[in-house]
């Protein structure tokens, strides 16, 4: 955890819609709203690089620098070029120290589980409740010997001091099972295209070997013919 904020210098937007904001972009800026507290929301545009660099931690606290003002903020919603690694809009919601947020805090594995298991991550993120000013960077989840068939709940993870779970407590965050092996794979999958009807077409090696067979297979009967008619000469 960290109480360390991120500053971000920011200037009133007052010119909206999309021309404005592709001209916003083409500065190098992102187009922002800040919102919460029951204020009135206040456009802004804040540094490309800047503001891109301190939401790589999604749950970053900011610190919005305004016309001298400070605001601490979240960023509630990030909106992203689908293509470009460019932010086309931030939502911000206004936080105050001591306040409880409710945020969706990554979960990351650490250890080794036992030989021939495969461990599943069916949540990667948990929804937590924790302090405004002290949220988790991450929830550390150790697999370390556990063996196949083990389950682990979100109820049973071991959460950051400060922090509630808000995530069901029966939600499966972690699953191993035992890994399968390679011809199993093989026979599953054949087994299941069976099923679906699907037929694969023969490749040229295959026919080509197939065929080579075939010829082999020829020339053994006609041998064994040949022979046959020495021996009753």
């Amino acid at each position: 955890m960290s109480n360390d904020t991120i500053k971000l210098q920011a200037e009133a937007r007052t010119k909206f819609g999309k021309g404005a904001a592709r001209q916003i972009r083409r500065e190098h800026k992102i187009p922002a709203v800040m919102y919460g507290h029951g204020a009135d929301p206040v456009h802004i545009t804040l540094v490309g690089h800047d503001a891109m660099m301190a939401l790589k931690n999604p749950n970053a606290l900011l610190t919005i620098v305004l016309d001298g003002d400070e605001q601490m903020a979240l960023a509630k919603d990030v909106q992203r070029d689908p293509i470009k690694p460019v932010i086309e809009h931030i939502d911000l919601v206004v936080v105050r120290k001591g306040e409880k947020v409710t945020v969706d805090v990554p979960v990351h594995l650490e250890g080794e589980a036992a030989p021939e298991t495969v461990v599943t991550v069916d949540h990667a993120t948990l929804q937590l409740e924790a302090e405004a000013t002290n949220i988790p960077e991450a929830v550390t989840v150790s697999v370390e010997g556990l063996e196949a068939g083990t389950q682990i709940l979100a109820g049973a993870v071991e959460l950051p001091a400060g922090a509630t779970l808000v995530t069901d407590a029966e939600a499966l965050v972690v699953n191993v099972t035992q890994q399968i092996s390679a011809e199993a794979l093989e026979a599953e999958l054949a087994e299941a295209e069976a099923e679906a009807g699907i037929e694969h077409e023969e490749s040229d090696a295959e026919a080509e070997a197939a065929a080579e067979g075939e010829g082999e297979a020829a020339e053994g009967e006609a041998t064994e013919g040949d022979e046959a008619k020495s021996e009753d000469a």
